[in-house]
């Protein structure tokens, strides 16, 4: 009986395992790591088992010109920790320069007992594996979904309980979303200037360890740990059908720049983990805003990622993974390169085959945009279809002319940037708003951010919005202004809806969830962005309830690379229409005058019956009815978004039709 450790540090001089009673509070021991096998220290303590608390302690040198930053009189946490004990606060011994030892404030690890976490009630759990062709993401946080839910339990609003209710449940079946994207899940830490200010952390995008889940989503019913919570979540969303994606944070640690505190990876060995500039060992590489950067260059470094990966699917049943700042993950000597280690290493794991993997593309360092770079099998945040269909809606609002060329490309999942190396459309994740910006009524209310409560003089956050001013901002009770932003935010979602992609709804949109105008609400855990169920707007989310069924039953422009030529039965997949009927033309792009845009679809994805119906999606922008010319046969129509009555197709449409300001309207063809 006992336990083995292992603990990998390159540059370390000596390594100490440290134990504790059963509080955390009082240090009972120190054995040192006996041997070493390369860079990996090991260490088997005989009559050790599980609930053993513990940290390390790591010697070596203080030459932090040179990248090293040993101190022993900090205590670390193990990196590979599933279980971390003890509220952190923030404390001068925490950081390096302070002499004195913070072993009695610092967090610790649990050894879990591996076998027993093995043995989890599971029942018959399978993942859904939903096609990408059918997925619709839903981006939600675990805890703002259900801390203001009436119909989940007291004792289970804002947790992984909460979310796993039949309240809960009822709510994503209901609208028919196929995949919970949760913000991140892994154990993080309020920065220190949030914890000074009484703020938190809320959206989490700060991991203190890469194995834990963090416990504030916990609400220990039934006596379950956070570990076992979550896993019943996921066996709950699963059994209706219901994939779970987790963002996950590999680009940067909790431990900020090199004035941050050492907590774990830094002191066990600073050099290794974290990536420093060229030839300047002891600067940090700040390649992700937030003081450090991971060097997945180092196959130790990447050796914990990918292990990590491996966990959350194979121990915690997750179907995906969405990466922050993913480019910092493949980035090698000379930039991201798309065949670097970490792509490789995924694309061979046959743990990680089928899990759905998508980045977000971009991080603040040089050449940090890669949209559309990211390898075959990947999936991407499409942040161009996000701006274009903003400004394509509400450019018209404030007079600004947009351009219906690249508005029809985002519309076909962006081909320019994704149609290579056999990349599906389904590549392109498409969104109008996510959790880092305006919520989708914000965006139709709010003319400026409004991020006074972020103690940063509103000076965080995106700028101006493309909104209108309607009256007063977000407030306004005139009846003109509420059809505004009503018909707008319909619009937005049919568009996102029934264009080629994945398309990523941000939870709260469904039902009019308003944040006041804050676009970066990233430090309120508080009722700015908790999803408020009492105001929920029913017929909006019926309205995107009826969208979403409409996407599957279509899938209008389907999930392959539309072609404009006839085929051999004179079909043509896809052809773009002006207002009076006729085929655009390459002036025509670029027109004002010409409002409304028609997409003749010869060939959708599904059809809900043998018909082999075409269909016609048609798009005015512009404030102003629109008439359209329709082609022949005759029309029936399947949706019109200024109608907030569940959709019909009772009569047949044959020779023009009428399309309102701010609408989407799709078509079938009956003759």
């Amino acid at each position: 009986m006992g336990v083995n450790f292992a603990v990998f540090s390159a540059h370390a001089q000596r390594i100490e395992l440290c134990i504790f009673d059963a509080t955390g509070a009082v240090e009972l021991q120190r054995v040192n790591f006996p041997s070493r096998s390369g860079d990996v220290w090991h260490l088997h303590l005989d009559g050790a088992s599980a609930g053993l608390i513990y940290g390390l302690r790591a010697h070596g040198v203080w030459q932090p010109e040179l990248g090293h930053r040993f101190n022993p009189n900090k205590l670390l946490l193990d990196p590979c920790a599933r279980d971390i004990v003890g509220r952190f606060e923030w404390r001068d011994e925490h950081f390096a320069q302070d002499p004195r030892d913070n072993a009695a404030h610092a967090l610790k690890a649990r050894v879990v007992d591996e076998i027993s976490e093995a043995e989890f009630d599971w029942a018959d759990d399978k993942s859904p594996g939903t096609p990408l062709t059918e997925t619709v993401l839903y981006e939600v946080h675990v805890k703002g979904f259900t801390a203001q839910h009436e119909g989940v339990p007291t004792a289970l609003r804002g947790t992984y309980a909460g979310l796993a209710c039949s309240a809960s449940i009822s709510h994503l079946k209901r609208l028919g979303i196929t995949a919970v994207s949760l913000l991140p899940v892994h154990q993080h830490l309020d920065e220190q200037r949030l914890a000074a200010q009484g703020l938190s952390n809320y959206w989490g995008y700060n991991t203190i360890g890469f194995f834990a889940v963090e416990p504030r989503y916990a609400s220990g019913a039934k006596g379950q740990t956070p570990r076992d919570e979550f896993r019943a979540m996921v066996r709950s969303l699963h059994a209706a059908g219901i994939e779970v994606i987790v963002d996950v944070v590999f680009n940067h640690t909790a431990e900020s720049d090199a004035d941050g505190p050492t907590l774990s990876w830094r002191g066990l060995d600073n050099r290794s983990y974290y990536r420093a500039l060229p030839h300047q060992p002891g600067v940090l590489d700040n390649l992700t805003g937030c003081g450090n950067a991971l060097d997945l260059r180092h196959p130790r470094v990447l050796q914990q990622v990918m292990d990590s990966l491996r966990y959350w699917v194979s121990s915690m049943h997750v179907d995906g993974f969405r990466f922050d700042l993913a480019p910092v993950l493949g980035r090698g000597d000379h930039g991201f390169d798309t065949r670097a280690a970490f792509f490789q290493a995924v694309a061979q794991d046959p743990v990680l085959q089928g899990v759905k993997m998508i980045a977000e593309p971009w991080d603040i360092g040089p050449g940090g945009y890669q949209l559309g770079r990211f390898p075959s099998g990947w999936l991407e945040w499409n942040d161009r279809f996000r701006d274009t269909v903003r400004a394509h809606w509400l450019g018209f609002e404030i007079g600004q002319d947009t351009d219906r060329g690249e508005f029809a490309q985002r519309l076909t999942a962006s081909a320019e940037l994704f149609n290579y190396q056999h990349r599906e459309p389904a590549a392109s994740v498409n969104f109008i708003t996510a959790h880092d910006g305006f919520t989708l009524r914000d965006l139709v209310s709010y003319n400026s951010k409004h991020n006074h409560a972020n103690g940063e003089h509103n000076r965080d956050g995106h700028g101006h919005n493309l909104s209108w001013n309607g009256g007063e901002e977000g407030a306004s009770s005139d009846a003109a202004v509420l059809l505004r932003r009503a018909t707008l935010q319909r619009a937005l979602l049919a568009t996102l809806m029934l264009s080629q992609g994945t398309p990523m709804l941000c939870a709260g949109d469904e039902l009019g969830h308003s944040q006041g105008g804050n676009n970066n609400p990233y430090c309120q855990d508080n009722a700015t962005t908790w999803i408020d169920w009492s105001t929920a707007d029913e017929s909006l989310i019926d309205f995107a309830a009826q969208l979403i069924k409409l996407r599957r039953d279509w899938l209008p422009l389907a999930n392959r690379w539309l072609r404009g030529e006839a085929d051999a039965q004179g079909m043509q997949e896809l052809r773009w229409l002006r207002g009076d009927g006729q085929e655009m033309q390459r002036d025509d792009w670029r027109d004002p005058q010409l409002g409304v845009l028609g997409a003749l679809i010869g060939k959708p994805g599904k059809q809900v019956d043998a018909s082999h119906s075409q269909l016609l999606m048609l798009i005015n922008a512009d404030a102003r009815e629109r008439s359209f010319q329709l082609p022949q046969p005759a029309w029936q129509m399947l949706m019109d978004s200024r109608l907030e009555t569940k959709f019909s197709a009772d009569s047949a449409l044959s020779q023009h039709v009428m399309l309102a300001g701010r609408s989407v309207m799709l078509l079938r063809s009956v003759g």
